[in-house]
């Protein structure tokens, strides 16, 4: 089975029902070793890919991770981008915000971790956060300042919206290729995970009595999570949603997603002049004489 993205791509304009997303579908590999095979096939070409990106300086990449808890946004990341020069790519994790960047816009604290050309960054949460969490708890909206807020909680979120909107457009016009990845992890898979991490002492450190809270709130995180992707998937910007039940199956879809957008760019080796061709020439003769 051959992994197409756009089979997981949210079009621009699309109606959002997450019930009616899989969480599950057949696996592109028969076995384990195949896995592994066919997820360093990807790594290597990835790992070529961004030292072309690196080379061209033409554009950036901001890969976005979104998620319920035990969805597997670490293992994703970190299985998929192993082979990748960690001076071409940085990885940010957003927890809740200071008091200093609850001074500000809920964009700037993300903002400053904005990718340069030819590099990578990596969103472990994001701006996200602030349409979805916050979405949930809209009581957190107390301490952002935001004026007469749990009186027009829809204003807030339609406004939000479109400031990631814009956002996300003003990125891609200046050359920041922007992806979106949501991996769509069932609450029975989730609660699987959960015990597992409870039964393993080496695992009891990714348990936290947050986790088991939240998921108190499955379905209003549902909603969130169908109303966010529906307004915020843009041509420029898409949202790709992957299932998550299988992990291994789940980092195949993902490094195949990078790996087309990689592809999608206008990138090259930058070209030697005709000048430096011949100073190269001269400090050859140089090492050679």
């Amino acid at each position: 089975m051959n992994i197409h993205p756009k089979d997981f791509r949210m079009r621009e304009g699309d109606d959002v029902n997450r019930k009616k997303w899989p969480t599950m579908v057949d696996p592109v590999y028969k076995s384990k070793d195949q896995y592994k095979s066919l997820l360093e096939e990807h790594v290597a070409k990835l790992a070529e890919l961004q030292r072309l990106h690196y080379a061209s300086n033409r554009h950036a990449i901001l890969l976005i991770f979104q998620a319920t808890d035990a969805a597997g946004k670490d293992g994703a990341i970190r299985h998929v981008m192993s082979g990748v020069n960690s001076q071409g790519c940085r990885v940010y994790s957003f927890k809740a915000p200071t008091e200093a960047e609850l001074e500000h816009d809920f964009l700037w604290r993300t903002t400053r971790d904005l990718p340069e050309r030819g590099r990578i960054a990596i969103f472990n949460r994001s701006y996200y956060e602030e349409v979805l969490v916050v979405r949930v708890h809209p009581d957190i909206l107390e301490s952002e300042a935001i004026l007469d807020a749990p009186h027009h909680a829809k204003k807030v979120w339609r406004e939000r919206y479109r400031s990631i909107n814009d956002f996300e457009k003003h990125l891609g016009v200046n050359g920041t290729r922007v992806v979106k990845i949501f991996l769509h992890l069932s609450r029975e898979e989730q609660r699987k995970r959960f015990l597992e991490r409870i039964d393993d002492p080496q695992k009891n450190w990714k348990f936290s009595d947050a986790d088991l809270k939240e998921r108190k709130f499955w379905k209003d995180y549902a909603k969130a999570y169908e109303e966010c992707l529906e307004a915020t998937s843009a041509d420029a910007a898409p949202w790709y949603v992957v299932p998550a039940d299988d992990k291994e199956n789940a980092r195949l879809i993902v490094s195949q997603i990078l790996l087309d957008t990689f592809e999608s760019l206008d990138m090259s080796y930058p070209k030697t002049s005709a000048k430096r061709e011949r100073e190269l020439q001269v400090f050859r003769s140089e090492l050679t004489g």
